[in-house]
Order: C-alpha cells, then structure tokens, then sequence
C-alpha cells in the first residue's frame, strides 16, 4: 500500500511500482482538502498498477524514472510482439520470399539494387535475427551507424543514401508485421532531411566547349543530351524508331539501364520531346552513317548499347579535360538543359513537360535559383510592367 506525505510544505506520493519505490512530489500545499485528494490520486494509480495498465508519464511527466518505466514497457512490448508471432521467420528467410514475389513486379536494375542494399547493409546486421523481434532501438542504431560509413567520393553516406538503404528495411518490416500480425517497430521513425539537390549545370558557353571537344562519333549523342535534357538510361535506351526527324521530335518510352531495356520510373517520364533544329541535323548526319540494322540510335563499336561508365570515363571527362572545365558529372547535361530553357524564358509548364515532370514544384525547386545567374531578372520587368499601368 501506498501512502501519501509531507515535506517542505508539499505532499508527496510514496509508493511502489515494478518493484521500484517512488517518490513523487506534487505541486499540492499541504492541508487537509488536498491530502483528500492526494489519497484519491493515490487510489486511481495503484489500481492502474493493480491491472498493469499505468502510464507512468501521463501522472509524472517530469520525473527521473519516466524514462525508466518507458524503457521497461518498451521491452515488454517487444518481449510480446516476439511470443504474439511464433511462426514469424528470421530475417533473411522472409527477405528471400518477399525477393521472390518482387521479382515479377520489378526492373532487373530495381531488383538489383533493392537485392545489392540487402547483401551489403541489412542482413549482415539483421538476417539472423526473429524478424517480429528487432525493435525500434535496434532500427535507430543501424542508421546511426550507417551515418559513420564512408561513402564512395570521400565524406560519409548522405542522408539520401541513408534513407535509399533503410527504405527497403521499413518495407519488410511492415508487411511481415501484417503477416505474421504483430506490432511493427516501425513507428515515428521518420526519414532523414535531404538537403537542397546541389546542380552544377553548364553554361551556353560551356556547352558548346564541350561539343567542340567530344570525339566526332560522339557529337550527336551529346548534342542530344545537352538540348533534351534525357536521362542516361533514357537516351541509351532511345531506338530510331522512338526518333521522328520529320515532325522533329523523340518520344521516350523506355530505359537501358545495366543491360536491360526497361519502362520508365514514373507516367510522367513518358513523353515527347519536341527538338530544335541543331539536334535534328545531328540526328540527321549520324544517321547517315549508322548501322541502320541497330535498333538502338546511340551504339560502340561493336553495335552495341552504351555502357555509360565506359563512355564517362573514356570519353565525357577527357573532353572536360581538353575544354579546360571543372569534373561534372554526366548528369549535369539534364541539369544544363533545364536551366537553359528557364533563361530563355520558356514556360516552366513546358518545360517540366519536357522534362518528364508531372508539376512545375521540383522545376522551381532544384532549378530555379539559377536563373537570376543566367538572365537580367533584377525587378526592372517588374517596375517596367507597373509603370504601363499593368499592360504588357
């Protein structure tokens, strides 16, 4: 039994609770209608104590041992989601049967990847493990480990890549929670803050340095590249087919990513692309001297498709050497291709359509602080507009 006290003028509860004596103060004076009401404070928390249903912080949010108690009931909760699913597997045996179910609804590059975090990050720390029985405490230690890793350019992993390898872990978490029905520990574990997305796009006069510097087989593909912002898989992927040099235009449709022809991420991606006359006449000349029997527009010398780390590093970065440009990596003719036509004054519509952007809000967001750099937007457009009483 509990018992209500005084000291220093305030009234104290003295009781016991998961075999831990407490002492908490209250902000009661003592006298005799608040001792009442200590005694009935004191009745409401031993009967919650009597059912196992108290919460400790609720009562004494501010007390040394709230974060006792919370510690012991979080490994309760644990202890009973581990015995709630008996026949929950390890880890890495449901990992290979949810791989398995995957597969048919997957890229081979997505399987890949998904499978390539897998081997590399989360069953080395998890695969032995009773799936129902990893906790919250063991999920926030993974990432805060993953935070010390180095990654590949020097530094540690980003918070992007971070997240990319934890995404695969929520997944599995939560759909054997609802298998094998139990508590997933997945709970107000949010997603690492990404930072701004850091571009580095060329500038019209840099673009045209490097199209002076790529080898003569290459002017075409790069061309492309630079003034319709596709995306590596996409334009090693583009087949003649997908090209009208008619109605100059390139419909996008398909991808080549890790030697596989795939469909593209998202219904936005799939688009048309409307080409100014530079790319046609390029399009034009290589395919003049093209193997036409290639479906694929953009091949090496065996006819085949692109293998992009062997056309970066033997033929974009020795170009920025010969041009005398800082390193960029490829990647950045999309970025260039989006900045360009933000400085010409293009509709940010149209060009997230081009794009392959379902809304202008990631245009503005990536893009859009370099347009002050590329155009004179000082205001006077602005004052110009007021001063014509609103007529343009």
């Amino acid at each position: 039994m509990g018992s209500v006290n005084t000291r220093g003028g305030l009234i104290y509860l003295d009781f016991r609770y998961k075999g831990q004596r407490c002492r908490e103060y209250t902000k009661l004076q003592d006298s005799t209608r608040n001792r009442s009401r200590a005694q009935k404070l004191l009745k409401v928390i031993e009967a919650e104590i009597t059912i196992d249903k108290l919460d400790y912080g609720k009562y004494f949010p501010n007390s040394k041992l709230k974060a006792h108690f919370d510690n012991i009931s979080e490994n309760t909760r644990q202890s009973k989601a581990y015995f709630d699913a008996p026949d929950s597997p390890k880890f890495e045996e449901f990992t290979q049967t949810w791989l398995a179910e995957m597969k048919i609804e997957w890229s081979k590059g997505h399987y890949n990847d998904v499978e390539g975090v897998l081997n590399k990050y989360l069953l080395p720390t998890f695969g032995n493990k009773k799936i129902s029985a990893i906790n919250k405490g063991q999920i926030l230690q993974f990432r805060s480990i993953l935070a010390k890793v180095p990654g590949r350019t020097g530094g540690f992993l980003s918070p992007s890549r971070i997240n990319h390898i934890m995404t695969p872990l929520r997944v599995l978490l939560n759909e054997a929670a609802d298998r094998y029905d139990f508590t997933s520990p997945w709970k107000n574990i949010k997603a690492l803050k990404i930072g701004r997305t850091e571009v580095d796009p060329f500038s019209l006069g840099e673009v045209e340095k490097v199209l002076k510097n790529v080898p003569e087989e290459f002017y075409a593909y790069y061309v492309t590249r630079f003034f319709t912002g596709m995306k590596t898989g996409e334009i090693d992927g583009l087949m003649w087919d997908c090209v009208d040099l008619v109605n100059k235009t390139i419909t996008v449709s398909q991808s080549y990513v890790r030697g596989e022809v795939t469909g593209l991420k998202t219904t936005g991606s799939y688009r048309v692309i409307h080409l100014i006359d530079r790319i046609v006449d390029a399009l034009k000349e290589h395919k003049r001297t093209a193997y036409m029997k290639d479906k694929f527009v953009f091949t090496n010398s065996k006819r085949k498709p692109l293998n992009y780390q062997v056309v970066s590093r033997s033929v974009w970065y020795p170009a920025l050497v010969k041009a005398k440009l800082r390193p960029r990596n490829p990647y950045q003719t999309r970025h260039s291709f989006a900045t360009l036509l933000l400085a010409s004054g293009e509709s940010p519509e149209w060009i997230a359509n081009q794009m392959g952007h379902t809304t202008t809000t990631m245009l503005f967001r990536v893009y859009s602080r370099y347009v002050p750099n590329l155009t004179r937007r000082d205001g006077s457009a602005f004052a110009a507009f007021l001063s014509m009483g609103g007529e343009v």
